[in-house]
């Protein structure tokens, strides 16, 4: 029964591979609406430049790669700063990939920086260092923004990777400085942790000890266990997972290129991937180059990648590893054509968020109750005051999120709610949203429960951004009336509609719930609604017989 469910897996697969290879021609306005960008990505150990030409016809196409070897990472972790020599070498690397650029003749270009350049000391004066030299502008992402990115360039694979999903799947982003765990459950995800064991940190940590090569892989698990092992009791527990998803600079092209069969590349069953550790394991470094095709330098790197997924794998016992193949410049291509509409089909990212966001409710024992009924009324009154407010789609997500994660403080102390609120949700990865966002979500939640604070400070320190503070205000505004009409915290007034009158915002309450207590308690935090907006909000209780 296995043999016969592997075979008709493998079929499926080897359909979907083909379907996704035809190519459909443009038509002349398809021709008239293709975009040719650019993505630059800054990382760790490599830089990488990758042209694209996107339409909706055609999709997202690669045109050209270019990638270059300059480690970064490894001043940056230790010392904290890149060396004038390093910077003198990315300038150049920059200059040429400007020059390909102008030969593409691109539409736009985007320019990300990772880990090596975010834990720089002197980022600001770095990065304008860089744009006055080059003319590029580099962008920091934050760890959850640079994950949702390679989050994004597997959704490019489709129908791939919603397939895989299906089940009980892990994705593995191995970076410089950190690896990223995301968990899928019933093709949702459900929660992602970070943990600090990327590649060239691991390098850093264990190259002082100078230890022979069997010693070496050896001390290279016994860390990797003693982490992912703390993380498999957490967030595991009675999961299962059967399939790891794979992202990275090294193991992913050799499983892609040489040890998956060319009917399902990318895809290694875990006795394949068991061989290929024994060879690694069996010979030297030049063997390894020369069996491999890659770079003798390169192979340190690839025995740290390899082991952090076989210790993903023993921790998982997955029996299925897929490496898509992808990269950041995937995820640029995909984010850009999604936000321009040039995409047939979009994957509910929004979606995951939310997901994540009530996994962090869960664990933290938030009540799902009291969190659908805020977030049923904070979104009525958000999506009637649009006129008002000036606020979009995304701090819409953001005030969603607040709702969910309002209560998350009780978990450590019911008295000092707000402040154990804001520490755990700046404490926690939101996978897509980035530092700011998740401050402006953890100061909403916080002042949900204070008296609002006019001078609060960024946690980065200094004062908040105009912009920033604003869109607290706007919506703690909103979600403290929210709160108040649930104070019994027995949802009475679920049933809300909302609209605008004049200076006022009408609130029509259908129930036959006592709701003396929502209404005693309403006007303090109507005062601060009143404050933000000049427009009083009202209850109007209409009983339903």
């Amino acid at each position: 029964m296995e043999v016969c469910q592997a075979v008709l897996l493998s079929s499926l697969w080897i359909i979907c591979r083909a379907l996704s290879e035809i190519k459909v021609l443009p038509t002349q306005q398809d021709e008239e609406n293709m975009k040719t960008f650019a993505a630059i990505d800054v990382g760790s150990y490599e830089q990488s430049l990758k042209i694209f030409t996107i339409s909706k016809s055609t999709g997202i196409r690669e045109v050209d790669c270019v990638r270059n070897r300059l480690d970064l990472g490894s001043e940056t972790y230790v010392e904290g700063k890149v060396s004038h020599e390093k910077m003198d070498e990315l300038c150049q690397v920059l200059r040429e990939f400007v020059d390909i650029m102008n030969s593409y003749k691109v539409d736009d270009y985007k320019a990300y920086g990772t880990s090596a350049i975010r834990e720089i000391k002197n980022t600001v004066i770095f990065l304008d260092q860089i744009e006055q030299r080059t003319g590029v502008k580099i962008e920091v992402l934050s760890n959850s923004e640079q994950r949702f990115l390679d989050y994004k360039s597997i959704a490019s694979k489709g129908e791939g990777f919603e397939k895989i999903i299906e089940k009980g799947t892990i994705v593995l982003d191995i970076g410089g400085g950190s690896i990223q765990l995301s968990l899928f459950d019933k093709d949702k995800l459900s929660s992602t942790q970070n943990l600090r064991l990327g590649v060239l940190r691991l390098q850093e940590k264990l190259h002082p000890l100078n230890v022979r090569p069997s010693q070496y892989e050896e001390l290279l698990d016994e860390v990797l266990s003693a982490q992912l092992s703390v993380f498999r009791k957490m967030y595991l527990k009675d999961r299962v997972i059967e399939n790891i998803i794979v992202v990275d600079d090294y193991i992913s092209a050799l499983i892609q290129n040489k040890l998956a069969s060319p009917e399902l590349s990318g895809y290694l069953d875990s006795a394949s991937f068991q061989s290929y550790l024994e060879y690694l394991g069996g010979h030297t470094a030049q063997e390894i180059a020369q069996r491999f095709d890659m770079p003798e330098e390169n192979i340190q790197l690839l025995r740290i990648s390899s082991a952090i997924v076989k210790q993903v794998a023993i921790q998982t016992n997955a029996k299925l590893i897929w490496a898509p193949g992808v990269s950041l410049c995937d995820g640029m291509a995909y984010e850009y054509a999604e936000k321009r509409r040039l995409l047939s089909q979009v994957h509910d990212f929004e979606q995951d968020i939310i997901t994540c966001a009530r996994g962090i409710s869960k664990r933290y024992m938030g009540s799902k109750r009291r969190a659908e009924t805020l977030e049923q009324i904070a979104l009525t009154i958000y999506d009637s005051m649009k006129k008002v407010h000036g606020l979009g789609k995304r701090e819409r997500l953001l005030l969603r999120i607040a709702t969910l994660l309002h209560d998350c403080g009780k978990y450590i102390s019911m008295l000092n709610l707000a402040e154990c609120s804001y520490a755990i949700i700046m404490s926690t990865e939101i996978i897509g949203l980035s530092h700011m966002e998740r401050e402006i979500v953890a100061n909403v939640v916080k002042y949900n429960h204070l008296e609002f604070d006019y001078d609060m400070n960024s946690m980065e320190g200094g004062k908040m951004s105009r912009e920033e503070y604003l869109i607290i205000a706007k919506l703690t505004a909103i979600l403290q009336i929210s709160n108040a009409l649930d104070r019994s915290h027995k949802q009475k007034c679920k049933d809300v509609k909302a609209a605008l009158r004049e200076d006022q915002l009408i609130l029509n309450v259908n129930t036959i719930e006592d709701i003396t207590l929502e209404k005693g308690l309403f006007d303090r935090r109507a005062d601060f609604f009143e404050e933000v907006y000049s427009i009083r909000p009202v209850i109007r209780q209409k009983r339903i017989l």
